[in-house]
């Protein structure tokens, strides 16, 4: 149907009547059996899509809280987790100013293992979801556990006592 279309509406610009006529096959003596103008037009569509990543990037994928939908006063309404850990971190990090290490890094090592269960719950936590559900959790996580560690092991009277750490700084440290 699209091949009697084109043919009553002649060769397109900067085409001419030669290559046009050559290009279909038709019931002569140099033609071969196979398929119609339809298969071989979307056999040359499919050819130019490619599933490759174009090798510029010209767009960038929107964040998981953009604010298109709502108005601008219920932006920070999503981003209540990413807020809420941001405020512990300060708090900590206003703690270990003022004199209290200890206290201050477990309220920073917990705001962190805090973020890790927020992603893990919640269906949508705006900016506290900055790559894979899985990779943000076990980063948060392991974090969160490292930085409560290193305070409860804190030096002078530890909270925490681990037999062996004694030993493998002195064997690092000599």
């Amino acid at each position: 149907m699209q091949a009697e279309h084109e043919a009553e509406a002649g060769p397109g610009p900067g085409a001419d009547a030669g290559t046009e006529a050559a290009a279909t096959p038709g019931p002569g003596p140099g033609a071969t059996p196979g398929p119609g103008p339809e298969a071989a037009a979307a056999a040359g569509t499919e050819a130019a899509k490619s599933r490759r990543f174009p090798s510029v990037t010209k767009d960038t994928a929107r964040p998981e809280g953009h604010g298109r939908a709502a108005p601008g006063d219920a932006l920070a309404a999503r981003q209540w987790p990413m807020l809420s850990v941001l405020a512990a971190t300060a708090v900590g990090l206003l703690l270990t100013a003022l004199g209290h290490p200890r206290v201050g890094c477990l309220v920073i090592g917990v705001a962190l293992i805090a973020a890790a269960v927020l992603r893990r719950v919640l269906p949508q936590v705006g900016m506290l979801a900055v790559r894979s559900r899985f990779t943000d959790m076990v980063t948060y996580g392991l974090l969160g556990v490292a930085i409560t560690l290193l305070a409860l092991v804190m030096e002078p009277k530890p909270w925490l006592e681990i037999p062996f750490l004694e030993s493998a700084v002195r064997f690092t440290v000599r």
